[in-house]
């Protein structure tokens, strides 16, 4: 359901985008278009509309560009040959680090609460009751502590060894996917400086081949190049924020199963609960 849940975001997310994107391009070409028509008869009609425009022109006061909108223009910007490879890395690795998120979310339970179920068992030396709370219960806790239940016969060093054990596997599973939200944090700057240094040789050739350093196509150039850096950075910076999150929420449900692990093997040993 987890993963399913994921391609469904991946693929609404690159809808989303893909439809932004391309209405703002539509939305951009329709403007030209209009701008190039009324282009004749503004100039046309100048003397006349000038003193109602000077009037007016408190009143008519362009509309200020949202966050969004400007975020949209300067990716346009940028390049799609640059820019999609950023996104995609965007879009792939926060639907790893949601998913991660929902998964460690759902992983964590109220410890205290269940160790005090298993114990009420133990007392009572009813060990299959108590396997059954760990059954019904989710997450690498439970598990860990059904694991070792279910060694209570070898004896101590046994439960402690399926403990450790089982433990090392479920923290695998609870790691799973890190490498590559790891994998994009590096790769998005790399992309961003990588389209960065292919726009400045464009810029220099583009200076060569006019052969004069206009200010004009210098800035351009190294504007249109220094884009994907930044959309680059801002990505790795996003996926740092939730891969930081994730490690540790990680680290403390470690900690939990750790100390309910110890705390089992107290139980088992102080009401002297391991079957022969």
């Amino acid at each position: 359901m987890r993963k399913l849940l994921t391609l469904i975001l991946v693929f609404g997310l690159v809808t989303f985008s893909s439809n932004t994107i391309l209405a703002q391009n539509g939305q951009d070409s329709t403007q030209q278009t209009a701008t190039d028509d009324s282009t004749q008869a503004t100039v046309d009609n100048a003397a006349t509309t000038q003193p109602a425009a000077t009037a007016d022109e408190g009143d008519a006061a362009p509309e200020a560009a949202t966050g969004f909108q400007v975020l949209k223009e300067k990716f346009i910007q940028g390049g799609w040959g640059f820019m999609l490879p950023i996104l995609i890395c965007f879009i792939v690795g926060l639907a790893l680090a949601i998913e991660r998120i929902i998964t460690l979310n759902i992983a964590s339970v109220n410890t205290e609460k269940l160790l005090t179920r298993i114990d009420d068992n133990i007392k009572t030396n009813d060990i299959d009751s108590a396997l059954e709370v760990c059954r019904s219960t989710q997450g690498p806790t439970a598990s860990v502590l059904y694991e070792g239940l279910k060694n209570t016969k070898h004896g101590p060093d046994a439960v402690e060894k399926a403990i450790v054990s089982y433990g090392s596997i479920q923290m695998g599973l609870m790691e799973k996917g890190l490498v590559w939200i790891s994998l994009i944090i590096g790769l998005a700057p790399m992309l961003g400086f990588f389209g960065t240094v292919v726009g400045m040789v464009q810029a220099f050739d583009n200076i060569e081949r006019v052969g004069d350093i206009s200010p004009t196509i210098v800035a351009g150039g190294i504007k249109v190049a220094l884009l994907t850096t930044v959309f680059g950075l801002i990505v790795a910076m996003i996926m740092q924020v939730l891969y930081n999150y994730i490690v540790s929420k990680i680290d403390s449900i470690t900690n939990k199963m750790e100390e309910a692990s110890v705390s089992l093997v107290d139980m088992l040993v102080a009401n002297n609960s391991f079957r022969k």
